[in-house]
């Protein structure tokens, strides 16, 4: 029997799915959650171990080495990288820092303020990716085969809003 979480039966309303997520739905939700924050603990901690650069950081650094120029205004960085505005500053100045980034003003737009990755940050993320994708493919990729990886790209696509 396939019932709701807190026990209340689906069958009440032909046709109509129930508010809340069926026993299976919310142990494939908790297993999906398990596993995204497992994988990146541990991309987490081998960054952090070996390179002394948080995940968060070096998302930044990818995000701007794909950009155009390599700049992103911030609020663009923040949307890229899933941070809040303020996170994303806090993380910019730590890197500015450090000299990875840098910011500078928008030349049209007088409140605007971009973030730039230097050459050193350049160089820094191309050691970093090194440590990132072995930990991509040992935690990620190796542990599935390549219909694994089919359907999960097809589900994921599902789910991205």
């Amino acid at each position: 029997m396939d019932e709701t979480v807190g026990g209340a039966p689906g069958r009440g309303n032909p046709g109509r799915r129930p508010a809340g997520p069926t026993r299976d739905e919310l142990e494939s939700w908790r297993s999906f959650l398990r596993a995204h924050a497992g994988i990146t603990k541990l991309l987490e901690t081998e960054l952090e171990a070996e390179q002394r650069l948080s995940l968060a950081a070096y998302d930044v650094l990818v995000q701007l080495s794909e950009a155009p120029e390599h700049r992103l205004r911030m609020t663009e960085l923040a949307d890229a990288v899933l941070l809040s505005r303020s996170g994303v500053t806090r993380l910019v100045d730590r890197l500015e820092k450090i000299g990875l980034v840098e910011r500078a003003k928008v030349a049209d737009d007088g409140r605007g303020v971009t973030a730039r990755m230097t050459d050193i940050g350049y160089r820094r993320l191309r050691i970093a990716a090194v440590t990132h994708m072995r930990g991509v493919r040992e935690h990620f990729a190796d542990r599935l085969d390549a219909a694994d990886l089919a359907d999960l790209e097809r589900v994921a696509r599902k789910l991205i809003p």
